[in-house]
């Protein structure tokens, strides 16, 4: 039994509440058991001390929407890069996640089974995954990445089904087999993207009963939820009369899925920050021809209906498609859901509290209250007042997960 004591710092607990000055978190094992003011807590004979020197302590961030396997989704490398690269190149991605004080993550695609037990059975370091394995697509959608030169440039490895099905049998199929490679949430993807070489963001695909289907057997299956890749507004709103859980995206939102999302208790996952740095990318020269011109305006219209659907009170979480963006830096996103009408107070209730309500892990993560996991990180600057510095790591000083401690630069405070 081991017991550790976090004090001299100021909690912003993931609840919204107001700041606690002087407070305490004592944990046992990796169990947060007492917080408040330091006065107030009881401390055992023996426990270790963890001095927060005055900064900010935090939950654990929670990115609700990344790949861990994926560095910028170039097509061309996997025709030349061995499978094994993507696997060895995920450990550094996970490393730079766990630095950003994102202790826990929804992988959106690419990682199988053996990503996460490599981290849980302590091999490599990173945050813990809920894992949805393989994306579905239909053919010719946007995890088709069969081009018209004839050439499939998809990864394809044991443990990773295939994407593509069509038709309500081949969904339900597919499904089953996504589940089976150890899927916890099942993706679908309902629309087309910016990045996509056969559709557009607009592109609605898979049929309303296709829908169903995949909600049915997820459901069926230990009640597990699924996330929608969606851009475009039928697809939105065909994914959530489908019942779906969260819609990853939304740029194209409109008052009617908004208030259908409303309706239905639906998850908005904006990942703002993958649409700017497309944009900036666009702006650059730097997109590729089929890319350019949804790149150059998806963000400014994202925005204005991301903006609609916070003011209307859909539940937002924070996600950041690190992956097609650099690993991190997924605390900027932080600083654009302020943008789009956030407090900073909300934007960090959003990156833990929501992160952890949208994931079906808020009984055990997501703030720091008693009886919760101890995912706990500490900054150096009020991101209160500066909202901007959680998104740059060196900011954050102290990172503990599950109890341990696997960042600590207080030293260097």
């Amino acid at each position: 039994m081991t017991w550790t004591l976090i004090k001299n710092g100021t909690l912003i607990d993931g609840t919204g509440a107001d700041p606690i000055e002087n407070a305490a978190i004592l944990i046992k094992d990796n169990m947060i058991q007492v917080v408040g003011p330091e006065n107030s807590v009881k401390i055992p004979k023996g426990t270790g001390v963890v001095d927060a020197y005055g900064g900010f302590i935090m939950p654990g961030f929670i990115d609700t929407h990344l790949h861990v396997m994926a560095n910028g989704f170039n097509r061309e490398d996997t025709i030349y890069d061995p499978l094994s690269f993507y696997f060895y190149r995920a450990v550094e991605n996970l490393r730079l996640t766990l630095n950003a004080g994102v202790t826990s993550v929804r992988d959106a695609g690419l990682a199988d089974a053996g990503v996460k037990m490599a981290i849980e059975k302590g091999i490599i370091k990173g945050p813990r995954i809920q894992l949805c394995i393989t994306p579905l697509s239909i053919t010719g959608g946007h995890f088709d990445f069969w081009l018209k030169s004839g050439y499939d440039v998809k990864v394809s490895y044991p443990g990773y089904p295939d994407s593509i099905c069509d038709g309500t049998e081949e969904v339900r199929k597919k499904v089953r087999e996504v589940l089976r490679a150890g899927a916890e949430v099942v993706k679908v993807m309902v629309t087309g993207g910016v990045m996509s070489v056969n559709d557009g963001p607009e592109s609605a695909q898979f049929t309303p009963d296709e829908l169903k289907v995949v909600v049915e057997e997820a459901q069926f299956k230990d009640n597990i939820k699924v996330m929608a890749h969606a851009h475009g507004v039928q697809g939105i709103k065909n994914a959530v009369e489908a019942g779906i859980h969260s819609i990853e995206h939304g740029t194209y939102l409109n008052d009617e899925s908004i208030h259908m999302m409303l309706e239905g208790g639906t998850f908005l996952v904006p990942t703002l920050m993958v649409n700017k740095n497309l944009k900036e990318l666009a702006l650059q020269g730097k997109t590729r021809e089929w890319e350019t011109e949804a790149a150059l305006k998806v963000f400014d219209i994202q925005k204005e209906n991301v903006k609609k659907a916070y003011t209307a009170g859909v539940p937002l979480a924070m996600g950041t498609d690190c992956g097609v963006v650099e690993h991190g830096t997924n605390l900027k996103e932080l600083a654009l859901l302020c943008e789009i009408g956030m407090d900073p107070m909300e934007a960090i209730v959003a990156g833990t509290k929501r992160g952890a309500e949208c994931l079906g892990w808020d009984h055990k993560l997501g703030t720091v209250e008693e009886g919760k996991f101890a995912d706990i990180v500490i900054s150096r600057i009020d991101p209160l007042l500066d909202i901007e510095a959680l998104g740059d790591p060196e900011n954050i000083v102290t990172v503990i997960k599950n109890g341990e401690i696997v960042k600590d630069n207080l030293d260097q405070k």
